[in-house]
């Protein structure tokens, strides 16, 4: 009898259970959806802010950069700090760090206040980017965990893959301010959920914050990329490219012997002894490295080359949203009949393809070709990214599971900001040689102006150049641009090769 009486009682608690898990799930990929779409909405915009803000070439660069670079450098520490005070109330405050930067972004009127807002964007992002996952991680458990983390990670790729499609639609109708503005109404929303459904994480064992972590970490990083913006702007050989490079690559260093003594570090080292953790960590790096670069040219190219209008190249973008969203759908659902290892590994070939695919696309190509290589790189990273998460997560034990999730979500922004960097330094590089050959037959007093053009000529601003030279130099311009795009997108493809090879090596060691 007592038994009888005590089943509703218990279905009643079971079913409120699976209802937090359900609401909680909800408010960690509504977050997970708007900073990854915080990540891919501003491409579509560039050509829009560098008209307005009158920014250079490595501007643009740095309105991306200082978001993921702020994410890279904190991510690890937000993580740490959700682990030991709490994960809910980091998170929360995060989020209400995130909407602040957004405003802030939306009211700039120059580059400098933009740049900053973007960084402090980073900042509240890098709260709750890592402690998403963690709490997604833990309020599920184990058997519905892959289906709990696949759908994360299916709507934060569905927020990175519609940024372009959804910042084309709002700039057909608004300023680029409205692309920050959007963050605010979903900001709200996920604040009601994780107050209301949200339970706060027990604390861990007490000790003393990484300081001296996020120091070494946030300035090596600031450093590096620093001097690789510079060295897309200018000359490797100069002092403000090699100083900032060198000064970086020490504190880095530092950063790990650091890390290895501390009480409290804020990336746990042992965690690089798991083959599923830092296949995972690599996938995300090299993957997000070669998506950032693709999306940054592809937008400057159809938009400043070709002509497109932005909601029309929003729209072409579909054909990397839609087959991500579908095999992220299906990731989990293929771990059934095949090894995560080989799920990855076939999605690594899969983006190698696209990304190779698009260093093919010119001012004259046709736009079948763009399509092929949208699909591919949306079906490679569909498959692929959720997999390496799970791979990555259960392989991390559950005390520093925030922990885990910062350094997961550390490599990605760093492969965007670095990848970034990097693939812009060798693209500007390769269009200035060009561009040198282009007019060296030209008269003095035209040459050493045509040479001044060349930022202008590396970023796409074709109008800007044929406004002081003349459209004669137009199809010079077009060719000059064009060769950075290829190299820099030919570079990816080498990185993502260097992903198939990690991917492959971490397959046979799992076995």
């Amino acid at each position: 009898m007592s038994q009888d009486a005590s089943s509703p009682g218990e279905s009643g608690g079971q079913r409120a259970v699976v209802r937090a898990r359900i609401f909680t799930l909800t408010a960690m990929c509504l977050a997970q959806f708007m900073l990854m779409l915080d990540v891919t909405i501003v491409n579509i915009a560039l050509p829009s802010m560098q008209r307005e803000l009158h920014l250079a070439n490595s501007g643009l660069e740095w309105v991306i950069s200082a978001y993921s670079l702020s994410l890279a450098a904190l991510i690890p520490f937000g993580g740490a700090l959700g682990d030991r005070f709490g994960r809910k109330r980091w998170f929360l405050t995060g989020l209400l760090v995130f909407t602040a930067g957004s405003i802030g972004c939306a009211l700039s009127s120059s580059g400098a206040m933009l740049v900053t807002s973007r960084a402090v964007q980073g900042i509240g992002g890098a709260l709750m980017v890592t402690l998403t996952l963690s709490i997604v991680t833990l309020a599920f458990p184990q058997a519905q965990r892959a289906w709990a983390i696949g759908l994360w990670g299916s709507l934060g790729g569905l927020g990175f893959g519609a940024g372009p499609l959804a910042g084309g639609l709002l700039l057909a109708h608004f300023r680029w301010s409205a692309i920050f503005w959007v963050n605010v109404p979903l900001a709200l929303v996920t604040l009601l959920l994780t107050w209301r459904f949200v339970q706060e994480s027990p604390r861990g064992q007490a000790g003393s914050l990484d300081i001296g972590g996020v120091v070494l970490s946030g300035l090596g990083l600031v450093g590096l990329v620093y001097g690789l913006i510079g060295a897309a702007a200018g000359v490797w050989a100069s002092p403000k490219v090699i100083a900032p490079l060198v000064i970086g690559l020490a504190l880095l260093i530092g950063f790990v012997r650091w890390e290895r003594v501390a009480p409290s570090p804020m990336m746990p080292l042992d965690l690089f002894g798991s083959v599923g953790f830092t296949t995972g960590m690599s996938v995300y790096f090299f993957n997000y490295l070669a998506l950032n670069g693709v999306m940054f040219y592809m937008a400057l190219l159809y938009q400043d080359v070709k002509g497109w209008s932005v909601l029309g190249t929003g729209l072409s973008w579909l054909f990397m949203n839609i087959p991500f969203v579908l095999a992220s759908q299906g990731a989990a659902k293929l771990t059934r009949f095949a090894r995560p290892g080989v799920i990855v590994v076939t999605g690594a070939i899969v983006e190698m393809s696209g990304v190779l695919l698009l260093s093919q696309v010119g001012a004259s190509t046709p736009f079948a070709l763009t399509a092929a290589g949208f699909f591919l790189l949306g079906l490679g990273p569909g498959l692929m990214t959720p997999t390496a998460t799970h791979m990555a997560m259960s392989d991390a034990p559950a005390a520093v599971a925030g922990s885990a999730s910062g350094v997961l979500n550390a490599s990605r922004q760093l492969g965007s900001s670095v990848g970034l960097a990097v693939l812009g330094a060798l693209g500007a590089a390769a269009a200035g040689r060009r561009w040198a050959d282009t007019v060296a037959g030209l008269p003095a007093g035209i040459h050493a102006q045509a040479e001044a053009l060349l930022p202008a000529v590396a970023g796409g601003r074709l109008s800007e150049v044929t406004a002081q030279l003349g459209e004669a130099v137009r199809p010079g311009a077009v060719d000059a641009f064009t060769a950075g795009s290829r190299t820099a997108l030919l570079a990816a493809g080498v990185c993502m090769l260097i992903c198939v090879l990690i991917a492959v090596r971490g397959l046979r060691h799992r076995g």
